[in-house]
């Protein structure tokens, strides 16, 4: 499909300043199909995938349609998920910089009532929320659809899958028949198209072909894990393979902050990004990890875009991601340079068999993995130290410090307790620490965190270090053997 120029679509100097502020000069697919039918005022089915501009796409009609000197809400754009909501209301904002007098309000459960109350009692022309708390608002009447014009459904299949089918029937029956309608929608079910039936009027379709996406080059594995088993297993990975540089992602903002808090109770030096922090604390934390100031960045989809950091080690999906497009994103960010990325993937119940889903949309094979146990973190942790030490003593090139031996032997002492005494103080395992520390103590034996493990230069001492005593860093590959294999045989629900 041809791409058009965004002067030339019939916009608004409003508008075209704004697309011209975000850097953008030539409209993407579906935007160029999609613009001028919903201005010409036509109803519209579009089918597009994540990433293409969707949201502009139906935004920006919207938006030209607004009357600023009515304060009523005039256009309603519905969310099947809070994070999407916020995008949305986001990139609104933005495409209306310069019509000083169209507001927006997000609106979605989780959030302050008190504001959403302010907001649409000063009066909103745009409403961009979720199904259950757009008709919490409309029951309590501090909502009123009577005037609207334009009605979106963002990601339509998604609130079907979700159970919202009555919410946005009553939602819509609370809205002008004349108004506007627009479905975007990954798939058509049957479900979709009784929906399209009942509530659009001859509407255009718009279809941009959905091509699988090749995923990198990077070793990929998945992991099941119960949910209340995420956090310890996420540990037990990080210190099993020494990773010093990773971005974790969690789909939700909640999970996001719930998670970067119990890393640095756990001493690892982590920090969150996501849609819920201004624009001045993402950039300080974005530069901040390109310089590698801490050692895990905490983050949901949309806030970590943009982000481009050579020497990422890892990427770990906390969450699995609800489109199979976020996990080739996600696993993008690692393996850059000319290196060789990873990725871990924790799934949990049904979640398991989307991990084929994954596999045939990327072409790319996800091997399943063990989370380690604390015999295998420390067999490993020994193992390597090992090979350290005979590739130092191959080389030859270390100072001499004889006369610290000398001085343990004349006193009695021989050579091989001397070095047993300097690996047990190297790997942590000195006889005053034989004891567990309180944290590991609250934790269930078989993932209780284990001490030794060094981390790089300037970065905040980790729980799991040893106290007196260092371990080299590692940078081991996943694991092999045992660990290998598919996914499991089966047919699951896809995304």
């Amino acid at each position: 499909m041809d791409k058009k120029r965004f002067d030339g679509l019939g916009l608004s100097p409003e508008i075209l300043k704004a697309v011209a502020q975000l850097g953008f000069e030539e409209a993407t697919p579906v935007q160029s199909a999609a613009i001028p039918v919903l201005l010409a005022g036509h109803d519209l089915v579009g089918q597009s995938q994540t990433g293409s501009g969707k949201t502009a796409a139906f935004a920006i009609p919207a938006i030209e349609k607004v009357d600023p000197a009515s304060k009523a809400v005039q256009v309603l754009i519905l969310c099947p998920t809070r994070e999407l909501a916020e995008q949305v209301a986001d990139e609104v904002h933005k495409l209306t910089a310069f019509k000083r007098s169209v507001h927006s309000v997000p609106i979605y459960g989780g959030a302050s009532y008190d504001r959403q109350f302010f907001e649409l009692k000063k009066g909103v022309q745009i409403v961009i929320g979720t199904p259950g708390r757009i008709i919490d608002h409309l029951e309590r009447g501090t909502l009123k659809l009577d005037q609207l014009k334009v009605a979106i459904l963002d990601e339509a299949d998604r609130m079907l899958d979700m159970g919202f089918r009555d919410d946005i029937q009553s939602i819509l029956d609370a809205t002008p028949k004349e108004r506007q309608t627009v479905f975007f929608s990954a798939t058509l079910s049957r479900q979709i198209k009784e929906l399209i039936n009942r509530y659009s009027r001859n509407p255009k379709s718009v279809a941009i072909e959905r091509k699988d996406v090749a995923a990198p080059d990077i070793d990929q594995w998945f992991y099941e894990v119960p949910p209340r088993g995420k956090i310890q297993s996420l540990i037990r990975l990080v210190d099993f393979h020494g990773f010093h540089l990773g971005i974790i992602f969690c789909n939700t903002q909640r999970m996001v902050d719930e998670l970067a808090d119990a890393l640095l109770a756990q001493g690892f030096s982590a920090d969150r990004l996501h849609g819920g922090i201004t624009q001045a604390q993402r950039t300080r934390v974005m530069n901040k990890f390109k310089n590698s100031e801490f050692e895990f960045l905490v983050a949901t989809d949309v806030a970590a875009r943009g982000i481009d950091v050579d020497d990422l080690e890892v990427v770990i999906n906390y969450d699995l991601p609800h489109d199979p497009e976020d996990y080739v994103h996600r696993i993008g960010r690692t393996g850059r340079a000319g290196r060789k990325g990873m990725s871990a993937t924790f799934v949990s119940g049904r979640d398991i068999y989307k991990i084929q889903y994954l596999e045939k949309f990327t072409h790319s094979r996800i091997r399943r993995g063990n989370i380690p146990t604390s015999n295998e973190v420390e067999g490993r942790r020994s193992e390597l130290m090992l090979e350290k030490v005979r590739a130092l003593l191959t080389s030859g090139k270390y100072p001499d410090q004889m006369q610290f031996t000398d001085r343990l032997m004349e006193e009695g002492f021989q050579a091989t307790e001397v070095c047993s005494a300097l690996f047990s103080l190297l790997l942590g395992q000195s006889q005053t620490e034989q004891e567990p520390s309180a944290k590991q103590a609250e934790l269930p034996s078989e993932i209780a965190p284990h001490e030794g493990f060094a981390k790089p230069k300037g970065f905040k001492k980790s729980s799991f270090q040893s106290k007196g005593g260092f371990t080299p860093g590692f940078k081991p590959g996943f694991m092999k053997g045992k660990h290998a294999g598919g996914p499991k045989k089966g047919r699951g629900p896809t995304y």
